[in-house]
């Protein structure tokens, strides 16, 4: 990669990884599904010129917009409303081996060893986190952020199977779609909460900005960009700094202990994570019918 690419990359991934700081922040001063609502209600008006018609995708789109937009936000958000931000940092980190897992049982992709190892230690590492003898996540917001990373796999899936479509035209549509419909999970889950909207100051409003802009539209928009440049399994280990940046903020921006568990949990999930990612798709040898070869 060029220098100036493999800096994007790096700026992207630290916007990224202190959104988990600036959500949480966010939180103080307004509920996680009305705070999602409103990142989105910006996001669609900011990629409004990009909201072209999908035909024939629509219907896939709109069910992108409920797993992703509804439930991966709203489980991720309340998650994170009961946990440490770095520890949701690590925790969201699943997502990857459950990707992996889902394209095995769904694609027949090839799993592996080595993958299958990847994810165990992924798993191991936020099992050693939860059953920290001091300062032990919360089980009940742990899970739900572990059912949000469930949830963005599926929906991976189901982009994989959306075929072509702009990248820019997708987050738009699922800004759209997604925005009523957590504000209708919000009245119905959280209640009458928009006086808190009302009386948010500059950290919820200032969270809301920074989640739309630079984590949507910005981070979004140039990691594509660099997807679309480079080979994915160039681009991707570059992602793990993400977590990395998200425990760090944690730790110094919001003042979150830096316990010795975290630290070897965090790094169990990630070098699981890591081997997930660089492992290359395995070959296999054409028996009849072709398998798919895709790790």
């Amino acid at each position: 990669m060029r220098p100036i690419d493999i800096l994007a990359a790096v700026v992207v991934n630290l916007a990224w990884g202190l959104n988990f700081a600036i959500t949480k922040l966010g939180l103080g001063e307004m509920p996680p599904m009305l705070l999602v609502a409103m990142r989105y209600a910006l996001t669609a008006l900011l990629l409004a010129p990009w909201l072209r018609w999908p035909r024939g995708q629509f219907r896939q789109v709109a069910a992108i917009s409920f797993t992703l937009g509804f439930l991966h936000f709203a489980l991720m958000f309340t998650g994170l409303s009961g946990i440490d931000a770095s520890i949701a940092a690590i925790a969201v980190q699943i997502q990857v081996p459950f990707s992996a897992l889902l394209a095995f049982l769904i694609f027949r992709d090839k799993l592996g060893w080595r993958k299958a190892l990847g994810g165990a230690l992924a798993i191991g590492g936020i099992v050693l986190i939860a059953g920290a003898p001091n300062q032990a996540p919360d089980p009940f917001y742990l899970s739900l952020t572990i059912l949000a990373a469930l949830c963005w796999a599926v929906s991976a899936i189901q982009v994989k199977r959306l075929g072509a479509i702009d990248t820019l035209t997708l987050n738009a549509w699922i800004a759209l779609l997604a925005t009523p419909q957590l504000l209708l999970g919000s009245a119905l889950l959280e209640g009458d909460r928009w006086g808190e909207v009302a009386e948010a100051g500059w950290l919820g409003w200032g969270s809301v900005v920074y989640m739309a802009v630079a984590v949507t539209v910005f981070g979004y928009g140039l990691w594509y960009r660099l997807l679309q440049r480079y080979p994915v399994t160039t681009v991707m280990p570059l992602s793990l700094l993400a977590p990395t940046f998200g425990v760090a903020a944690g730790i110094f921006i919001l003042g979150e202990p830096a316990t010795l568990e975290k630290f070897i949990g965090g790094s169990l999930t990630l070098l699981g994570v890591a081997i997930v990612i660089l492992t290359p798709p395995e070959k296999v040898k054409p028996t009849g019918e072709p398998d798919r070869a895709e790790g």
